[in-house]
């Protein structure tokens, strides 16, 4: 009997890690002898990038940004060895995530990408030849200047002085030259890692589907809008590209556009590129059953989360699968369309919510001997 285990983490209760230690200890102790596997996992958002350094052997690079509002900071990148090449995963809120801007200072004028772009700039540097970016938690609403600013592409006013490349100096561009973008880019396969289908403007787009959140007013927001389409015109119009027809080109406040045109990246879901990344369909081979979980499911685990992408890769092999989750909420039996045949829940009776943090690693324990058992009560049936 082999398992292979493959969870989220239990976001502020659980590791990735911690889950695949307490699941090899429950099988063990319901099935001896048995041979299990573990592989940390993330769908593209919080984690994406621990989970993938761990999976593949990687390390941490440091790095000195500019945040989103031009500060100083510490961030950080993963690097590992792709098929013998140096390889890098790059989750953009290090460097320009809406918590890294206090409440009181979030407006999307003032935000830029532009750390990004550093940390972009590092992995090149250090001759990354493959890049994936998690996109995911911005504070920003830039259209990607900053971040394509910091790579060398100027974007000019219409006095031919260079901008800033923050939301504002969207609808101040007035050209677009891209003769001094880093070398290496030509050379490197980018991914981004998106989710969403928006486009860069209109009523789905980029400014009035995300900029709220990030401290956009009405009035600030209108303004934003007016230069997203003064910026997506100008670069139909340099470039010959149309990028409202590119689905998720509004991702990120625009970074999404900014990574297809001048990047020539490639958009893929978080969970498919982190499953590709780890080599996931390699490691199903020999494996009885595997078990997947998130801390909380419901429909929204069969679009696009850890569940339904492990699921997905299962089904194509008829390997079955067992989510162990924290609770379930609205229609999370949704997910037995997606390759998931059964779903246990830690939570064994009432209790407070802090009781079922306090618990989590007992709770989990309990789940997994009970799914154990299950399993094993189930190959005596004739």
């Amino acid at each position: 009997m082999k398992f292979l285990f493959a969870s989220d983490s239990f976001k502020g209760t659980l590791s990735s890690e911690r889950i695949t230690a307490l699941l090899k200890e429950s099988a063990e102790r319901i099935f001896p002898g048995c041979e299990t596997a573990g592989v940390p996992v993330a769908d593209g958002g919080e984690g994406t990038l621990d989970a993938v350094i761990l999976a593949l052997n990687g390390k941490l690079q440091k790095v000195m940004v500019h945040g989103p509002l031009m500060e100083e900071r510490e961030s950080f990148y993963g690097e590992f060895v792709e098929n013998g090449a140096s390889s890098a995963i790059i989750e953009m809120a290090a460097a320009s995530g809406l918590p890294m801007v206090p409440a009181q200072k979030r407006n999307p004028l003032n935000t830029t990408t532009y750390g990004t772009g550093e940390l972009i700039k590092a992995a090149l540097d250090r001759g990354c030849r493959s890049i994936s970016i998690a996109i995911g938690g911005s504070a920003t609403n830039d259209g990607g200047m900053g971040a394509m600013k910091a790579l060398g592409v100027r974007f000019l006013d219409e006095r031919g002085e260079e901008l800033e490349g923050k939301g504002g100096d969207l609808i101040r561009v007035a050209d677009i030259d891209i003769s001094g973008i880093h070398p290496a880019v030509a050379e490197t396969r980018f991914t981004v890692m998106c989710d969403v289908n928006n486009p860069l403007t209109g009523p789905r787009g980029a400014t009035y589907t995300f900029g709220k959140q990030k401290g956009g007013t009405p009035e600030i927001l209108d303004v934003l809008e007016k230069g997203m389409v003064r910026y997506a015109a100008l670069i139909k119009e340099k470039l010959g590209v149309d990028v409202d027809g590119i689905p998720g080109s509004g991702a990120a406040g625009g970074l999404g556009a900014a990574f297809c045109v001048f990047l020539k990246a490639g958009m893929k879901s978080g969970i498919d590129t982190v499953l590709d990344l780890i080599h996931f369909d390699e490691l199903l081979d020999g494996v009885d059953l595997v078990i997947t979980g998130e801390g909380r499911m419901d429909w929204q685990s069969a679009y696009g989360k850890v569940p339904s992408g492990i699921g997905a890769r299962c089904k194509a092999k008829n390997i079955p699968v067992v989510a162990i989750v924290g609770g379930m909420g609205d229609k999370a039996e949704t997910i037995f369309d997606f390759g998931i045949d059964s779903i246990v829940t830690t939570i064994n009776g009432a209790m407070p919510i802090e009781e079922a943090l306090d618990r989590s690693e007992e709770l989990y324990s309990s789940a997994a001997d009970r799914t154990f058992r299950l399993l094993r009560a189930g190959m005596r049936l004739r």
